[in-house]
């Protein structure tokens, strides 16, 4: 179980690329956005959300006494539901994806309220809530691009 819960929480051992690893685990996250959108149905894109969610709080909540802490630096699950929601529902031109990526990695550095308090969450849940929150904030900055720049940001 300790080795599905690293390759789960580290998405596949992304997460343990030498430098920045959480910017890597975002750029990852895109290869699986590219699939969810491919697929091209709403039900199948929040299925993928809720499954990486659930299945990241079980791998991180396990991951963390492995890898020495708390939301250990290789944990990339929660980068991974936080670009997924951060692009979730939007039909998003190639440079759409590109703000989207950059505004999700501002506000998971940033942490703004009440992203960081999330983080206090035990466990998994805390690793993955402050990450969904981030997306969250992601998600309504991409709305409001869209809405503003629609040349830009829809495909």
């Amino acid at each position: 179980m300790n080795r599905l819960a690293l390759a789960v929480s580290t998405f596949g051992y992304v997460g343990f690329f030498p430098v920045a690893p959480g910017t890597a685990g975002s750029a990852a996250a895109l290869v699986l956005y590219a699939l969810v959108r491919w697929v091209g149905a709403p039900a199948f894109e929040l299925g993928a959300i809720l499954i990486v969610f659930a299945a990241g709080v079980w791998a991180a909540g396990h991951s963390e006494p492995l890898l020495g802490g708390k939301d250990p630096g290789p944990v990339v699950i929660d980068e991974v539901l936080g670009m997924l929601v951060t692009l979730a529902f939007l039909p998003l031109s190639l440079t759409g994806v590109a703000a989207g990526f950059f505004l999700f990695r501002a506000f998971d550095v940033l942490k703004p309220y009440p992203a960081r308090r999330l983080e206090d969450a035990p466990g998994g849940w805390g690793v993955m809530l402050d990450d969904a929150m981030a997306g969250a904030y992601g998600q309504l900055a991409m709305r409001l691009l869209v809405w503003l720049l629609p040349g830009w940001m829809v495909a």
